[in-house]
Parts: structure tokens; sequence; C-alpha cells
């Protein structure tokens, strides 16, 4: 592995003049290739599985469904578990690293941001990651925003629109911009 490659996975600031990164570059447009064919007609269920396998560098679960168009950037630290339902349009900015726990719903068009830009505005095409961690038995709502370092607790609900900001307890709902606590699940 070129360094440039544990240095992005590990959130260091990671910028367009660093050695090694046209190779980062080209991994992602590889990537965005074999997405884009699935995304491209119909697909059944296996053949998206092999698609995504291809994308993750190991195999998707048989007992996860993802609905393509799909869009992501690099998959490779990306895991997804069992019994997950990824729904259409969901963007997954993966770099940072995202762990999704199993029996997780995705609804349509999430977007999980594990990318930041540098504040500097010298240094802004710089990039560095900031993994995303779902645990077992979230749900979270239509057109939501993940950002870069959150995790959402055990069995939490994100409601539709909201934009995550920071961790979300198990066992809550949270909803907004910024998302905020609403209400705690008696379970």
């Amino acid at each position: 592995m070129h360094e440039i490659f544990r240095r992005d996975v590990n959130g260091e600031i990671v910028s367009p003049d660093d050695e090694g990164y046209e190779m980062l570059i080209g991994d992602i447009f590889e990537t965005i290739k074999i997405a884009t064919g699935m995304n491209t007609g119909y697909h059944t269920s296996e053949e998206v599985h092999v698609y995504m396998g291809k994308i993750l560098g190991k195999p998707l679960e048989e007992s996860t469904t993802v609905l393509p168009p799909f869009y992501i950037d690099y998959g490779k630290p990306v895991t997804i578990g069992k019994r997950c339902f990824i729904q259409q349009c969901c963007t997954f900015f993966g770099r940072g690293g995202i762990t999704v726990g199993n029996d997780v719903f995705i609804g349509p068009k999430v977007n999980l941001i594990t990318i930041n830009h540098d504040v500097d505005p010298d240094n802004r095409s710089a990039t560095y990651g900031r993994p995303i961690k779902i645990e077992d038995k979230v749900w979270i709502g239509i057109n939501s925003t993940i950002l870069p370092g959150v995790t959402l607790g055990y069995g939490a609900i994100v409601g539709a629109n909201s934009v995550v900001t920071k961790d979300v307890p198990p066992m809550t709902v949270v909803a907004g911009n910024p998302a905020r606590i609403i209400k705690r699940i008696e379970g």
C-alpha cells in the first residue's frame, strides 16, 4: 500500500501536491467507473452484489440490499453489515472510513460524508477524513447528511432532511439542522 492511502485512511491531511496523490485519484475514478456501471440500466440483486464486491474490495453480505443508483468515491474503507437496506440515490464519501452495522436502514438520498477540506484558504484543496460509525439497528431518514467523525448509536433514528454534526446516543431520535435529540426511544 502506498503511503498516501495509509495517510488518507488515518485522517491525515492529503494534498494534490503530495507524492502518490494521482494514485489516490486514480482509485477514486476506478471506483466511480464501477459504480457508474452498476447505476446504468437495470441489474438484478445478484448483479448489484457483484458490483458492490468490486467497489468494497470484499463481498457485500448476501442479506444486505443496495438499490441503485448508488454513488461512492472510494469503497475499500467501507464495511456494510448484515440485513441492511440502502435505498436509492445515496452518496458515500468513504475515504475516511464508514462502518455500517447490522440491520441498518438508510433512506433515499442519504449522504455519508467522511471527507473535509483544510480551513486554511491557501491549502483548501487538501482534504482529511474522519470515520463514520453506524451501529446496529439505526434508521437514517430520507435526504439526511451525516458529517465526518459522527457515530450513530444503537437503534438511533435520524429524521428526514437532518444534518448530523455530532454523535447520536443510542436509542434516541434526532432531527433538524443541526440535528438535535427530540426524544428517547423506550425499548
